[in-house]
């Protein structure tokens, strides 16, 4: 896991998606347009479903953690491989033990719930900062295989 103190968020421009995260409703709006993204970068259904999956946590985590926030869905680009960077930033309490919440995971609200541990086995890259009083940000990267 990286953790650090700011998030490169200069992939967010002119090719993003955000939906604001407020209620129920906006995490199966936000999985949409993860997998939709998805679809539409050539990865495979199951690659897709991940993708939608890893956005259904993180706004979950929003929700239930800091009530509102933001999800951004952006196409990204490296060395001739396509991909979905996706960052989930919140102005909730923080997290007082990042490494803790990203090595255990979180059974607080049941089992079926991945929590960042489960999160961080589905993408290819996680960032985490998080700032007690402050809020989250954590940032994936899913590329297509």
């Amino acid at each position: 896991m990286k953790l650090v103190t700011a998030i490169d968020q200069s992939l967010t421009a002119d090719r993003a998606t955000t939906v604001a995260i407020m209620s129920d409703g906006d995490i199966l709006i936000a999985r949409h347009h993860g997998r939709a993204l998805g679809s539409q970068l050539g990865f495979s259904s199951a690659e897709s479903t991940l993708v939608a999956t890893a956005v259904s946590e993180l706004a979950r985590n929003i929700l239930l953690y800091a009530k509102e926030g933001e999800i951004i869905l952006t196409p990204v680009e490296s060395q001739g491989r396509h991909g979905v960077r996706i960052i989930a930033r919140d102005d909730g309490p923080g997290i007082s033990e990042v490494q803790q919440a990203a090595i255990a995971g979180d059974t607080k609200f049941g089992a079926l719930r991945l929590g960042l541990c489960g999160l961080k086995r589905l993408v290819d890259k996680f960032e985490i900062v998080s700032t007690i009083g402050k809020g989250t940000t954590v940032a994936i990267t899913k590329w297509k295989a």
